[in-house]
């Protein structure tokens, strides 16, 4: 399995229940059922829905079965910080509109992986902690990869036409907000629970708005209890 160079990182989870692993065994026997060759699968859900530890799993569990599978976050495809004199990020609608850089995401990682000729791809491009850029380091595809992508805002017109697989992981806007203030609160201090509701949760309420990217889900999970993953469509 190739992981990003990102410093944005955690590590898989342990098990956290028989239950939630047939799910995730469930899950990517669907997944690999979509196409035998490159499978592009993204994963959105509310900030602190439990994206990226699903995503992981999800991984691990494909990996096993001999493909060979990549992952990315899309917060590794942000605007640089260096630039944000230039728009703004800070509101809900300016996180919603400006933090990421649909185009660079496209070019070094979706656009590659989804031609059958490119060789490889870059799993990162501005590390979003140290600000370094990672765009020359690639990883190889090949004609049998899998690509798994989790991120908010993952279902934008921009790039929803990649993805093979759509996966939403579901969770009560409230229970976001108390876990993303929780998650950030070493370095959010206490303004984590008014980022995560004013900047964070007003976004994905607009994209959800805008967007309206759940009747396209393959998979829609409530992801409330960790142990007690459920799937609630079909």
């Amino acid at each position: 399995m190739h992981l990003s160079t990102s410093s944005w990182q955690q590590p898989c989870p342990p098990p956290a229940s028989a239950d939630r692993t047939r799910l995730v065994a469930s899950i990517a026997q669907r997944a690999l059922a979509r196409a035998p060759g490159r499978l592009l699968v993204g994963i959105d859900g509310f900030t602190a829905a439990g994206k990226t530890s699903f995503g992981h799993e999800l991984a691990a569990r494909i990996a096993e079965s001999g493909r060979p599978v990549l992952r990315a976050t899309l917060d590794d495809f942000k605007n640089p910080w260096k630039d944000r004199h230039l728009y703004d990020r800070e509101s809900g609608e300016g996180y919603y509109r400006n933090a990421y850089d649909y185009e660079t995401a496209k070019r070094l990682l979706l656009d590659p992986s989804r031609s059958p000729e490119a060789t490889s791809c870059a799993l990162c491009s501005i590390d979003p902690l140290t600000q370094r850029d990672h765009s020359t380091r690639t990883t190889p595809l090949t004609p049998d990869s899998v690509l798994i992508v989790d991120g908010v805002f993952a279902f934008r017109p921009e790039i929803d036409p990649y993805w093979d697989f759509r996966i939403w992981l579901d969770v009560d806007a409230e229970l976001s907000v108390r876990r993303g203030a929780e998650r950030d609160q070493d370095w959010a201090g206490s303004t984590a629970e008014a980022l995560h509701r004013d900047r964070y949760l007003a976004a994905e309420r607009l994209y959800l708005e805008e967007v309206d990217p759940l009747p396209r889900m393959n998979a829609i999970i409530d992801n409330t209890d960790f142990a007690r993953p459920r799937l609630t469509n079909g």
